[in-house]
């Protein structure tokens, strides 16, 4: 799945997601790259806390990437995405997010259209800031991690910061836009409580830069 090609890294790289406010305490997100340059932006204005139902991811200058809309009614949390900003209600999803299971803990699903064999799952915990994006799709047996959620930690004192301030790191050739993308999905369900937090397999602290 490829937003643009421009946030396709050709080398593994770590992004820092702030997760900040415009107006209100947990309004939106900056994201900055390796030279400390807003890549990304997501802005919700107001007071509501309340989870939202359409969400718009935007480049440093203001211009939609990602829309995602969350899919009512479905027991499943399912979340879908269409590129750029979605003017029409005949447009379209590019790919869909879902929880596998509502009983218990579990997994989640990234489904791309238009391409049967490409999947995703995330596992961890979004709300430790501690999971991981694997690409399960049919022709890829091993399950590799593509992407990476986790807490930072500051370089000069060692310190770890906190969870409003994270790394996504983001393997060669995986589109950033895509998967800050399921980041914003994962904080509207999971941002503001633990319970039902995906967590079927072990944190990894992998951020590919070995």
């Amino acid at each position: 799945m490829i937003v643009d090609e421009k946030f396709c890294f050709k080398e593994a790289t770590n992004l820092t997601v702030h997760k900040t406010s415009v107006f209100f305490p947990g309004d939106g997100f900056i994201v900055y790259d390796p030279n400390r340059e807003i890549i990304f932006r997501f802005d919700s204005y107001g007071p509501d806390s309340e989870p939202k139902d359409e969400l718009v991811l935007m480049d440093a200058g203001g211009k939609g990437l990602l829309t995602l809309c969350r899919k009512k009614p479905s027991l499943h949390q399912r979340w879908e995405g269409f590129l750029g900003e979605r003017m029409e209600d005949h447009q379209e999803p590019v790919f869909s997010v879902c929880r596998s299971s509502i009983i218990g803990r579990s997994n989640m699903i990234v489904q791309v259209f238009g391409d049967p064999g490409e999947e995703y799952h995330i596992r961890g915990s979004y709300s430790q800031r501690c999971c991981t994006i694997f690409n399960t799709s049919s022709e890829n047996s091993s399950k590799d991690p593509v992407a990476v959620i986790k807490r930072k930690v500051d370089p000069s004192t060692h310190v770890m910061l906190g969870k409003d301030v994270f790394w996504l790191c983001v393997r060669p050739g995986f589109d950033g836009a895509f998967a800050m993308g399921l980041v914003l999905v994962l904080d509207q369900m999971y941002g503001h409580n633990a319970d039902g937090d995906v967590q079927d397999t072990d944190p990894t602290s992998e951020d590919f830069s070995s």
